[in-house]
Order: structure tokens, then C-alpha cells, then sequence
């Protein structure tokens, strides 16, 4: 146990027991604890393997590879809909927790095994979305603005497309580049925290309602 990631656990809320249990099972499966993005996370040799999370309704435990994880129990959800690698498993109860602790060991373990092969999430599905002309059309208007946006990860890249594509309208599909601009030269993603008071780093958790005066990019 990192005894820098200790306060996480003592300030946990209504989920504080499931995420102790969470704690001693990846434990035992020998990887480092750290502290990143206000989380635990758990990693090998410098490589992020899994990372734990609180929301309202349950505490989470997902995998950040967990696209190439074989999932034969069927266990793993993705996160969001234009997710292309993490997996996560949701719980609610201690003993949930205890029912899976074998599987979760096992899950843990090919995770690991996926580490030490170097293995890397193939992330070609993203480039083969299509580039609205409205999108194009910026992209030739200004090369800086198309550098930026290839800079971007390839995840945050589809949920651009997605998001620009999935608008019926041509003054639609024009207005969502134009509003995404400011972001996609920041290099964030449609999702990202831009206001840095997010407990779910680097997500955006509503934090940003709490400042008076504060514009959404």
C-alpha cells in the first residue's frame, strides 16, 4: 500500500468499504499503487494497468486495456458509448465484490500478461471515420487548426467525428467545428475538464457549475 494514496480512501463516501475491498484484491496481484488523476491507480512498470473511481450510484474498477482483456465472463462495460480501450466493472455491494474476487484476480493477471507483451490497443477503427466537409473545410482553411487536431488522441479524434457527423444539417456540422475549435487547440477532448476543479481528472465531473461567472469553452 502507497501511503500517499491512504487520504483517497479515508475521505471516500457512501462506497468507501467496496473500494478497500477493491484495494486488497488488485494488491494482491503485486502491482504499484499511485495517485493519478486524483485516483488510485495501479500500475506495472510505468504502465497504467487499472484505476478506481467513486460515483453516486457505485464505485468503479476499470481497466485501461480492457478492450484486449478476453472477457469471458462477460463482466466488462464500456465506459461511454465512443470509448475505444478502458472497460469497467461497476459495483454496489462488498459482497459483489467477494463473489468475483477470483475472476477479478484472473482479470488482473491476463492484464498484466498484456504489459509484459507490450501489447497496444489498435486504434485504426478511428482514422476510418469519415471527415465532414465542414470540418475539411477548416482544416484547409487553416493547417494549424488540422495540426491540432491530429495531435489529438485518436479517442478524442472519434468523438469529434462522431459528434460533427452525427449533426443532419450543414449549418449544424459548420457550427459544432466552430464552437470545438478553441478545445481542439488546447488539445482537449469533447469531455475533458477545462475549468482544473474536477475530482475525475481528466474528465469533467460538473465542477465547473460551482464558479460563478464561468464560461464553457
Amino acid at each position: 500500500m502507497n501511503p500517499e494514496v491512504d487520504p483517497y480512501f479515508k475521505a471516500a463516501g457512501r462506497w468507501r468499504a467496496e473500494l478497500v475491498r477493491l484495494r486488497e484484491i488488485v494488491l494482491a496481484c503485486k502491482l504499484s499503487e499511485e495517485l493519478k488523476w486524483g485516483s488510485p491507480c495501479y500500475v506495472f512498470e510505468k504502465s497504467n494497468v487499472l484505476i478506481m473511481g467513486e460515483l453516486k450510484e457505485s464505485c468503479t474498477l476499470s481497466f485501461f486495456k480492457g478492450a484486449l482483456l478476453k472477457d469471458p465472463e462477460g463482466i466488462l462495460d464500456k465506459p461511454g458509448e465512443n470509448t475505444r480501450a478502458a472497460r469497467v466493472l461497476r459495483f454496489t455491494s462488498v459482497g459483489e465484490i467477494d463473489e468475483l474476487e477470483s475472476i477479478l484476480k484472473a482479470y488482473i493477471r491476463e492484464a498484466i500478461e498484456l504489459e509484459k507483451a507490450g501489447a497496444k490497443v489498435d486504434f485504426k477503427e478511428a482514422a476510418e471515420l469519415p471527415v465532414p466537409d465542414e470540418l475539411q473545410m477548416q482544416f484547409d482553411e487553416d493547417p494549424d487548426f488540422k495540426k491540432a487536431f491530429e495531435a489529438l488522441t485518436p479517442g478524442r479524434q472519434r468523438a469529434y467525428l462522431l459528434h460533427f457527423g452525427a449533426a443532419k444539417q450543414a449549418k449544424t456540422r459548420a457550427s459544432r467545428v466552430a464552437a470545438s475549435k478553441r478545445r481542439i487547440f488546447a488539445g482537449k477532448g469533447m469531455n475533458d475538464c477545462i475549468c482544473g476543479m474536477s475530482k475525475r481528472m481528466p474528465g469533467c465531473d460538473g465542477s465547473h457549475k460551482d464558479l460563478k461567472n464561468f464560461k464553457m469553452w
